[in-house]
């Protein structure tokens, strides 16, 4: 199909989802067309290409913008220099130019088609001649449309345009040769249906669930990135459930899909993998809490996976119970085990585990039976992880009773006020004992060593018991417990 030229994304008669994107292109008007005029002046052809036209039809457009030239990538650097704030070439060898310009910061990479070798994880790259041979290769075609400069011609030779309308995820050519190119489009298309609510084409989902294993090929470092902009979307159930329904969550993150525990008329209990689910969505309609500007992965993933360790621990007990005790520790285990094996950061890892670690330690405060050195041994053991650990407790209360959910909350209300409480009066944020251990040494006369450590622990443990105590007693503490071991 050859590309269509069509001006209307400026001028003359607009559909309803090209009016949306008008004053998106107006407001970058500037910045392309200077860009477009020099590169064309050079002999070149430049476009304004993928997602940056998809999203500025959807009046989504950010200041990050994505271009396709004929250009080669030392031919781009030359255009840009002296234009351009600043110019980085980390892409190169894949053919992208990167530069800032004012507020915005593009990515002009040369016209290429890249391809996977059966047995490779990495794309062979190969320089293309025209845009249509390059937005051939795109992954879905509300991904290959462009705007050439510098005439703002509207191109669309895959009917993206539609489909944006239709909010259809087709690919350009035929979803086996796309998936077969890039596997990593497989994960996409559950991205892309997370970010924008889209429906994949039924041929998209066929061509998934038939080619699911070749998703093995990639690197764990690009299914993390696309696994960490999925969980991170504003509706990424339907992205989990695409996964999970096509098989291609076997595969990256087999532990979801085994949290569909087989249920049976004399063992009744919840469906654990759509109450995961549930308990992800709680927590992103609880997200403000934690006072950070957008998603926050650790938190949403830790809520994906916090009953992860039920399917080891499910055991069958008579009048048809089912217990999963210690799931919360199997879960942990699990959890850091998988989220390496995807290369996540060590924080990210300890942080996400240790949030399933934690997250049944509210279920024993009853009504507000808790002293207050459960409190504080509770705030001790979340750390940083409090605020996350507050949005995680809540958000995994799924009862549809009405009277156990008030409870809950009622009883986490409580929970919440009495650390706010103890944090005023004794600063349980940086909770510690009341000597250091320079003091220690002093006060025993004894040089460093494991004897420092272990009364570090004994002053922390009556910290955390009696609250502060002020520094005669812990003094008078620590030497009573010194004289004990002697």
């Amino acid at each position: 199909m050859s590309p269509t030229a069509d001006r209307s994304p400026f001028a003359g008669s607009l559909s309803a989802v090209q009016r949306q994107g008008v004053q998106s292109l107006l407001r970058i008007a500037p910045v392309v067309d200077e860009l477009g005029a020099r590169f064309v002046a050079a002999g070149h052809e430049i476009a304004l290409v993928g997602g940056s036209v998809r999203d500025a039809l959807l009046d989504r457009l950010s200041n990050d913008l994505d271009f396709a030239t004929s250009a080669r990538p030392d031919a781009v650097e030359k255009l840009l220099a002296g234009w351009a704030d600043a110019v980085w070439d980390i892409g190169k060898a894949f053919g992208t130019i990167g530069c800032r310009k004012g507020d915005w910061v593009l990515e002009i990479t040369t016209y290429r088609s890249e391809s996977y070798d059966p047995d490779s994880r990495k794309p062979e790259v190969s320089y293309g001649d025209t845009l249509e041979g390059d937005l051939r290769r795109r992954d879905f075609a509300v991904n290959a449309m462009a705007v050439q400069l510098p005439g703002r011609e509207f191109v669309d030779p895959f009917g993206g345009l539609e489909d944006l309308a239709a909010k259809v995820l087709r690919t350009p050519g035929t979803a086996e040769e796309s998936f077969s190119d890039d596997p990593l489009r497989m994960m996409r298309a559950a991205r892309f249906a997370a970010q924008l609510a889209f429906t994949p084409d039924p041929a998209v989902v066929s061509a998934m669930t038939t080619m699911a294993e070749r998703i093995t090929i990639i690197s764990a470092e690009r299914v993390r990135d696309e696994l960490i902009k999925l969980v991170c979307a504003p509706y990424p159930r339907i992205g989990l459930d695409l996964l999970v329904s096509t098989g291609i969550a076997d595969h990256v993150l087999p532990e979801l899909p085994a949290l569909r525990l087989e249920l049976d008329e004399h063992h009744r209990h919840k469906d654990v993998y759509q109450h995961s689910l549930t308990v992800l969505d709680q927590a992103i309609e609880l997200e403000s809490r934690l006072g950070v500007d957008g998603p926050d992965f650790v938190t949403r993933f830790a809520a994906l996976v916090h009953d992860i360790g039920k399917p080891k621990t499910r055991r069958f007990e008579g009048a048809g119970k089912v217990t999963f005790h210690h799931h919360d520790v199997v879960g942990a285990k699990l959890t850091k085990k998988r989220m390496r094996a995807l290369r996540f950061s060590n924080e990210q890892i300890e942080q996400v585990g240790k949030l399933v670690e934690l997250h049944l330690r509210f279920h024993g405060y009853g009504t507000g039976e808790w002293t207050d050195s459960a409190v504080r041994r509770y705030v001790r053991d979340a750390g940083e992880l409090l605020s996350r650990l507050h949005v995680l407790t809540r958000a995994d209360c799924t009862t549809r009773n009405r009277r156990k959910a008030d409870a809950l909350r009622s009883a986490y209300d409580d929970l919440e006020e009495r650390i706010a409480r103890l944090q005023e009066q004794e600063e349980l944020d940086s909770i510690r004992p009341d000597l250091d251990g320079n003091q220690i040494m002093a006060i025993l006369e004894i040089g460093p060593g494991r004897e420092v450590g272990e009364a570090y622990k004994y002053l922390m443990e009556l910290r955390l018991d009696q609250g502060p105590l002020g520094e005669d007693r812990a003094r008078e503490e620590l030497l009573s417990w010194w004289a004990s071991r002697s």
